[in-house]
């Protein structure tokens, strides 16, 4: 007896398993159908070998290959250690088990004929990130990217077809054109093409000058990037063609997170006072980090004094490693978050850095609660 589609995708989702899933593929055509998709929409590759037969499966099967819409790709040198490695406690002894020679040309492969993917996550530690080669000929049309590879032609390429990426992270930039084996030459192909990304809303870079070349024309809404330089007058110019580029940006920022090597307090008032200088970072700002709260009464009130030029303010990222000693116990970070709130009143999240812990304060109907397990990583693209 055949059910209805709703019936079989109920069943499916009620499994709790792949392996299920996959066991049930097998029952009926209608059934077939149904785990075909839960199977296939959403693809983590982690482990090497099942990586190198789901690809050659997605390449030998076109009818399984357009399922693919979101795909992560994992691959570390420590990819082959296991939990119970008790025999290799000497890290130092232990050899990198090698790449096969199988594994890139099989995701290639594989990418190209996915046709209808439009979500891609390359995470690569501790290994060759020299690999863009892997998006040549692909016809996918992402909206989102996180690219772990090179900067280098092919990636610039790739990204210069990509019409509907909304959402872009990437940790390498590079526009002079660094000698790879990828890449033997200086290329004035670096650069991104004017017109490319033409809806790209979400950057998070690693390099400011990543930023600096790519907001311009735009309509970037969310950024999140890190000071290059570590001497003050060079971090001073870097601000300043950071923040003339921002301003290039066809849509007014609301997201702002700006990381540094150092954190210190005069600065962190100079950047303040240069976003809220500006209409592009001061009419839709929501989020903004990561300035230090100043210690004395005066400089805080000044602080308070920019913060409150913005008017839509939402959440703000504060530092305050340098306070002896640091507030610690909820009823502090309640305190300082009910303080801030006198003076921007549209504060609802506050997010409190103390060398690498995070606190997060939310105000909600009035009450200030310290929330354990906000996820801080996504606050600054959420909002």
């Amino acid at each position: 007896m055949e059910l209805t589609l709703e019936a079989y995708r109920n069943i499916v989702n009620y499994l709790g398993s792949r392996r299920d899933i996959a066991a049930l593929c097998r029952v009926s055509k209608g059934f077939q159908y149904v785990c075909e998709r839960a199977l296939y929409n959403t693809l983590y590759l982690r482990d090497i070998g099942d990586a190198i037969s789901i690809c050659n499966t997605l390449t030998g099967q076109p009818r399984l290959s357009v399922l693919v819409d979101a795909l992560t790709i994992y691959l570390s040198d420590d990819e082959n250690d296991s939990d119970n490695d008790s025999e290799h406690e000497n890290q130092d002894d232990v050899e990198t088990t090698a790449l096969p020679d199988a594994y890139w040309p099989a995701i290639s492969s594989a990418l190209q004929k996915a046709k209808r993917l439009r979500y891609l996550n390359i995470h690569i530690n501790n290994t060759d990130k020299a690999v863009a080669w892997i998006l040549d000929d692909c016809t996918f049309r992402l909206r989102r990217f996180h690219c772990d590879l090179d900067w280098d032609f092919r990636l610039v390429a790739f990204l210069n077809t990509q019409v509907d990426l909304n959402d872009l992270f990437i940790l390498d930039y590079n526009e002079t054109g660094s000698v790879t084996h990828t890449n033997n030459v200086s290329s004035p192909s670096l650069v991104l093409n004017v017109n490319s990304l033409p809806n790209l809303a979400i950057l998070e870079c690693t390099f400011s000058e990543a930023a600096i070349a790519i907001v311009p024309g735009r309509p970037i809404t969310h950024l999140k990037t890190c000071f290059s330089r570590t001497d003050l007058f060079e971090k001073r110019e870097e601000m300043a063609t950071l923040f003339s580029r921002i301003r290039l940006s066809t849509r007014p920022l609301r997201s702002l997170d700006i990381a540094d090597s150092t954190y210190s307090e005069a600065f962190s008032m100079e950047l303040l006072s240069t976003i809220v200088r500006f209409r592009a970072t001061t009419s839709e700002l929501r989020y903004i980090g990561t300035l230090v709260l100043p210690v004395m009464g005066k400089e805080r009130l000044h602080f308070y004094g920019l913060l409150m030029r913005l008017p839509r303010v939402q959440c703000v990222e504060v530092d305050i490693s340098e306070w002896v000693p640091a507030p610690a116990a909820p009823p502090a970070f309640r305190a300082l978050a009910s303080e801030m709130r006198l003076y921007s009143p549209t504060v609802t999240r506050v997010v409190f850095v103390n060398e690498f812990d995070r606190t997060v304060v939310t105000v909600i109907n009035g009450v200030f609660r310290v929330e354990p397990d906000v996820n801080t990583d996504m606050l600054w693209r959420d909002i």
